[in-house]
C-alpha cells in the first residue's frame, strides 16, 4: 500500500537572501521546529529520522526515512533513498528554493509504503483499510504542520 501526500507553500525569510539561501541548506536547522518527527539527524549529507504514525490496535508505528541532501543554485533538495528490509517506511522528497527577495518556495513531497498482511475475509479488510485511513491522516497532518514547522525554525534562526 502506498500512500501520498504534498505540501507546497511559501515562506518569506526575516534576513537577507544569503541567510535565507544558508537556512534551506541546512536541514538540521529548517526542520528543528517539526514535531513530528523522531529521532530527527540532520547534516549537510541528508536527513534521517522516524515519521511516528498512530495506528490502532497497533499503537505507535514507526516509519523510517532517509532522504539525501543535493544542493541547487537556489537553495536544496531532498532526494529519498530507498530503504530495504523495512516493512513500512516514508520517502520523503522536497525542494526548498531561496528567491533574492528572502521569499523561500517549499515543496515537499511524502510517500509512505506500508506492507500489510493479506487481506483475508472481512476483518482483514477492515484492518487493511484502518491502517491506510491512520497512515493518511498522519500524512495530511505532517503536510498542513509542516509549513508552520518551517516558520518557526526560520524566526527562531
Amino acid at each position: 500500500m502506498i500512500l501520498d501526500a504534498r505540501q507546497s507553500f511559501v515562506l518569506t525569510h526575516p534576513g537577507s537572501h544569503a541567510q535565507a539561501l544558508a537556512f534551506v541548506r541546512d536541514p538540521a536547522v529548517a526542520l528543528s521546529q517539526v514535531r513530528f518527527l523522531r529521532g530527527l539527524q540532520a547534516d549537510g549529507y541528508g536527513v534521517r529520522g522516524e515519521l511516528v504514525v498512530t495506528v490502532p490496535i497497533l499503537g505507535e508505528v514507526d516509519l523510517p526515512f532517509v532522504s539525501r541532501l543535493q544542493l541547487t543554485s537556489e537553495g536544496a533538495e531532498l532526494v529519498p533513498e530507498l530503504l530495504a528490509g523495512e516493512r513500512a517506511w516514508v520517502e520523503v522528497s522536497g525542494q526548498a528554493r531561496a528567491k533574492e527577495s528572502a521569499e523561500v518556495h517549499f515543496d515537499f513531497q511524502f510517500s509512505a509504503h506500508l506492507a500489510v498482511p493479506e487481506a483475508e475475509g472481512w476483518g482483514g479488510a477492515a484492518f487493511e483499510k484502518m491502517v491506510g485511513a491512520a497512515a493518511s491522516r498522519t500524512l495530511e497532518r505532517v503536510a498542513r504542520e509542516l509549513p508552520g514547522s518551517v516558520a518557526r525554525a526560520m524566526s527562531a534562526g
